[in-house]
């Protein structure tokens, strides 16, 4: 990254560090696009119980990705700041963190996930696809961790393209784990819905062994390997990190929940619903991977930009940001509504849930529209590194009014699980206004204006 005096430079810029982060976010979450496709091309049992199983590891997931996450900002003030021999002490103290997460999570999953299986009252064939995908998927939580730490480092320097290639090389290898587990091709066991587990783990190894090749062999990252020492764990600079990044994470958590507290919700409505949820919000997360990018992409130069205290610079990249993003989110929403029933038949033969899926599309127009205003502003006040905000809008947005809302609309207004989603829609679109005003306080504050 370098500084830039022009509204080109700017967008030329910004796009050197997107492009990348985009392909690599849509190549991240497409592994749980195809582990979805791939399961309800066995049945819509597997689907639901995958459609179960993804939606209890998401927000566990996520959350823990935004608590990593905290690295960014942290690395991106120090490049910034051309203080780069602190950034490998960092990276290290990262690496602690992911560790003692895993832990916690795979403690969690013992004595919690399995309980809440149990009490959703599901088919026997759902629940023990469920519960054998979160055990498989479990085996690589520690190597992912490790691969999402190394990334925050890789892409805080702003060489996303490195991030980019490794996740697309990701994507063939897991569709190839899924075709071997789930089918019992070649030899392999036939585990249905558990396989998609079974193959999003190995996928996981793989990108962590690919991310410590690159570090270990390719430029710049062996330069700063000149400053690496043993270094012990440093309470310090865990605080740090967590302070930024545990917002951020219980941020994400709040955000991810709500949608697997609507998947649970969405079990009385019967199996087809389940799956047919499941694949609208699956194709929707791939659509948001465009929003999530920007914020990403902004949280790094934001950061790049506050580091080297270049506030203006800062602006300006903030409302490319959000103005890209809002393109793409009305060019998406054509596309829901242009090809609805192409995009259900990649899920689906089943009629009754091709029917709920379109039905489910459409809602997921006005979703996406919200999150093309919100995202970005999240990624550019955490490149300030002002995130408990994020964290009050997401508790406010989504446990005390998208989720309450949606109940109301779903039960008392008849709209069924519909009223769920448009709950959801109102949530965003909360947010959205209220962290506007928020980075508009912050960056007259940092300027001073």
């Amino acid at each position: 990254m370098r500084q830039t005096f022009s509204i080109k430079e700017k967008i030329n810029s910004l796009v050197v560090v997107l492009l990348p982060i985009i392909i690599t976010q849509l190549s991240l979450v497409s592994t749980g696009f195809f582990d979805t496709v791939m399961a309800g091309n066995v049945s819509g049992i597997a689907l639901a119980g995958v459609a179960i199983g993804v939606n209890l590891w998401m927000p566990i997931l996520n959350g823990s990705i935004g608590i990593i996450s905290g690295l960014t900002p942290i690395i991106s003030q120090l490049y910034g700041a051309k203080e780069e021999e602190k950034i490998i002490n960092v990276v290290i103290q990262g690496l602690y963190v992911a560790t003692i997460l895993t832990v916690l999570i795979i403690i969690g999953q013992i004595f919690v996930v399995d309980s809440i299986i149990a009490s959703m009252n599901l088919e026997y064939e759902v629940e023990h696809t469920a519960k054998g995908f979160l055990q498989a998927i479990s085996c690589g939580i520690l190597p992912l961790f490790f691969a999402i730490v190394m990334r925050n480092f890789i892409d805080s320097l702003g060489k996303t393209r490195v991030t980019m290639l490794i996740t697309i090389l990701a994507v063939p290898f897991n569709i190839l784990m899924n075709y071997l587990f789930i089918f019992g091709k070649c030899g392999f066991p036939e585990l249905g819905g558990i396989g998609a587990g079974v193959g999003s783990a190995i996928t996981y190894w793989f990108m962590a062994i690919m991310n410590i090749v690159v570090l270990l062999k390719l430029k710049p990252f062996t330069d700063y390997l000149k400053y690496q020492k043993h270094y012990k764990p440093n309470l310090q600079l865990w605080k740090e990190q967590i302070k930024i990044g545990l917002p951020i994470g219980i941020a994400i958590f709040c955000e991810v929940s709500i949608f697997a507290a609507v998947a649970l919700f969405m079990a009385e409505y019967g199996t087809a619903v389940i799956a047919a949820h499941q694949a609208a919000i699956t194709f929707a997360a791939l659509v948001y991977m465009i929003p999530i990018s920007i914020s990403m992409a902004l949280t790094i130069i934001i950061g790049f930009e506050v580091g080297a205290k270049r506030f203006k610079d800062a602006v300006e990249y903030t409302y490319l940001g959000i103005g890209i993003a809002v393109f793409f989110s009305v060019i998406f929403g054509l596309i829901f509504y242009a090809f609805n029933e192409n995009i259900a038949l990649l899920y689906t033969k089943e009629i009754a849930v091709f029917n709920l899926i379109k039905t489910f599309l459409i809602y997921a127009i006005f979703f996406q529209l919200s999150d093309a205003i919100n995202a970005p502003i999240q990624g550019a006040l955490r490149g300030y590194k002002d995130v408990n905000i994020t964290l009050i809008m997401a508790i406010i947005s989504y446990w005390i009014v998208g989720l309450p809302v949606g109940y109301i609309l779903a039960k008392l207004c008849n709209f069924g699980p519909y009223g769920y989603w448009l709950g959801l829609i109102g949530g965003l679109a909360v947010s959205a206004v209220a962290l506007s005003f928020r980075l508009k306080f912050i960056q007259k504050q940092k300027a001073g204006w």
